[in-house]
């Protein structure tokens, strides 16, 4: 096996760990190992929220994204939003506790990456066009969108064909939320 191959075999295992469902192009089988062919040795990410369903927005799209340096599934949804038209300031810090605290984000609500975008808190693993929505809407009683914690099948926790039911919730700075979208099945 080429170091090519076994590079590549290596960041899809790293890939598969972060999350996302995974495609080898041009792949042929050995032993039951998935080897990638060494001219096309590419894995493409296929993601149920790839699919722009606002693309009318014309909105803000400047956002800092606040992360753990080694959060990987925080950086998968960085992409999400980029793919969606999102322009992504990234900044890797080991303070977000305190970041939470700042934006007023209360525990029950926390999830592993903050988002600022127009001067609303985005966090956790939100579907870009539910960002897009709200942000059209401007309420000014909200502070916020929230999905607490990581529930797989989110953007950026895709595992397979594993999806949990989860509520892309807003909030207001007293933490009160009510529930902006549901998404059963998707």
């Amino acid at each position: 096996m080429s170091k090519l191959s076994k590079i590549t075999i290596v960041s899809i295992a790293i890939a598969s760990i972060v999350g996302g469902t995974f495609y080898l192009t041009s792949a042929s089988r050995d032993n039951n190992t998935a080897v990638a062919n060494e001219n096309t040795s590419q894995a493409t990410l296929v993601s149920p929220w790839d699919k722009e369903t606002e693309p009318n927005y014309s909105g803000i799209t400047e956002m800092i994204v606040y992360r753990s340096p080694s959060c990987g599934c925080c950086g998968v949804w960085v992409e999400h939003a980029k793919k969606h038209g999102f322009k992504i300031e990234d900044i890797k810090t080991d303070e977000m506790e305190a970041l939470k605290q700042e934006h007023n984000v209360p525990a029950e609500l926390a999830s592993c990456h903050t988002t600022i975008i127009d001067g609303y808190v985005m966090e956790g693993h939100i579907p870009a066009d539910d960002i897009k929505r709200f942000l059209a809407q401007k309420p000014d009683d909200l502070i916020g969108l929230t999905v607490p914690g990581m529930p797989i099948g989110t953007p950026g926790m895709e595992a397979r064909d594993i999806k949990q039911p989860f509520q892309v919730l807003a909030f207001n700075d007293k933490g009160e939320t009510t529930v902006y979208k549901e998404y059963q099945s998707y």
